[in-house]
């Protein structure tokens, strides 16, 4: 094992300098054997791994292929010239890259891996939503199940979910499920906006006081925060987006001090790229999000577990939803 473990580590050397900020040595040689090992698995079975801004560095940073917030992900999966796709995030994005790739095999490695949002939801609920404002589009966060994409017009991310609003050329707009994305867009727009109840668990628990309080400790501060939280907070801070925009800000940017307000790995992730910028955390973690190791990522490699399957019965119509997304 030690021979082997120290392989791992003198393959993996290049790969570390990079996170070396953000993992200390011990925990490297923790992951070193993972990494190695997923490296040449992907290798053996035309395999790539598509891994959400969330994900800890040394997967993110470490084994995958492709990175990015959950449109960017969208649209790479389309692209992938593979055999097998390892989705290293949550559930309802390997569901969405099933979608796209209805040929190929795509695997998450916690069937567990779930998301607050996608649960707060279900198909019969839109149903319910469409009688009682008929006629309004129904716009459906990516953030759901393949059968509530199935019942909606158009899916919509953080990213891109004002443009899909206005894209529908309506007074009206049912959007669903995130409470909080629906009234952050809905102050952007002319568009009235109808939403849902939903919250994401990491970010409602971020409150406008936090902000004030960061400012008072941190008085240099960016913040930027996801629009996923509460639009109090929102309202405070410098710069609202998705995790792509708000690791493009810092790049763009290059605020000395900054706090992004959304989950725990971003900041990591975000470091390991500019590190002339100092990042304050406060950490909220994703527990679905964490679900996702290099670990099962090696064994869902070396086992096919678990395998996404979408019912052929909603297949069409979900994808539809999703596809008019990426056209826009």
């Amino acid at each position: 094992m030690a021979n082997i473990s120290s392989t791992a580590l003198a393959r993996s050397a290049e790969l570390y300098d990079r996170v070396k900020r953000v993992i200390p040595p011990p925990e490297w040689a923790i992951f070193a054997e993972d990494v190695d090992a997923i490296l040449e698995l992907k290798r053996s079975r035309n395999a790539v791994v598509l891994a959400h801004n969330y994900q800890t560095p040394e997967i993110f940073h470490g084994v995958a292929d492709i990175v990015g917030d959950s449109l960017l992900l969208a649209r790479e999966a389309t692209k992938v010239d593979a055999d097998i796709i390892v989705l290293a995030g949550v559930h309802f994005m390997a569901e969405t890259a099933k979608l796209l790739n209805p040929e190929k095999t795509v695997l998450i490695p916690d069937l567990a891996a779930g998301c607050s949002l996608a649960d707060s939801i279900t198909a019969q609920d839109v149903r319910l939503m469409r009688q009682r404002y008929p006629g309004v589009p129904v716009v459906t966060y990516v953030n759901t199940s393949t059968a509530v994409k199935a019942e909606a017009d158009i899916c919509c991310t953080s990213g891109n979910a004002r443009k899909v609003v206005e894209s529908l050329g309506a007074e009206r707009v049912i959007m669903l499920p995130d409470e909080y994305l629906a009234q952050n867009i809905a102050a952007q727009t002319d568009v009235k906006i109808i939403a849902w109840k939903g919250h994401c668990e990491v970010h409602e628990l971020f409150t406008a006081s936090d902000v004030r309080q960061l400012r008072e400790n941190h008085p240099d501060v960016t913040i930027l925060a996801h629009p996923e939280c509460p639009p109090e907070v929102v309202a405070e801070a410098d710069f609202s987006g998705s995790t792509a925009a708000m690791s493009d800000f810092v790049g763009q940017k290059r605020p000395p001090r900054v706090v992004l307000l959304t989950e725990c790995s971003m900041s990591d992730n975000v470091a390991v790229l500019h590190p002339d910028v100092e990042f304050i955390r406060p950490c909220n973690l994703c527990p679905h999000m964490k679900r996702i190791t290099l670990k099962n990522i090696r064994h869902a490699l070396e086992t096919g577990r678990h395998e996404v399957t979408i019912d052929p019965a909603i297949a069409v119509s979900a994808r539809r939803a999703v596809e008019r997304m990426l056209a826009i």
